[in-house]
């Protein structure tokens, strides 16, 4: 299942990230909670050539943020999606948090639902 994973990712199977890498996937994924997709960004084209375990996680970081942010502003725009947006910030907080615990782990993790703006 793992190899499968990192495989997805462009990763061989015996693929092991340093504790440096997995922190800063890590912290990809927790300062969401400040900056929504900005610090991703950052990371990103900042590690993108130094990390591709680190890379990976905030791809798909980004990814996702940005998905939440464009189905923010949509619910938002309608009248009845203004009264579930509580829902989308719990599911988004609830995914965010296992991506951390995923890239704490060493593991790759696609968000569900979220669109491949980069890839």
């Amino acid at each position: 299942m793992i190899e499968q994973q990192f495989a997805e990712v462009g990763f061989p199977d015996n693929y092991t990230p340093t504790q440096d890498e997995r922190n800063l996937s890590l912290i990809v994924h927790l300062v969401t909670f400040v900056s929504s997709f900005i610090a991703p960004l950052i990371i990103y084209l900042v590690k993108k050539d130094e990390s591709r375990f680190i890379a990976a996680h905030a791809k798909e970081s980004l990814n996702f943020q940005i998905t939440v942010v464009i189905i923010g502003i949509l619910m938002f725009i309608s009248l009845i999606g203004i009264l579930f947006l509580w829902a989308l910030g719990l599911a988004a907080a609830i995914l965010v948090v296992v991506a951390t615990i995923k890239a704490s782990d060493g593991k790759p993790y696609r968000y569900p639902f979220s669109i491949r703006f980069i890839k």
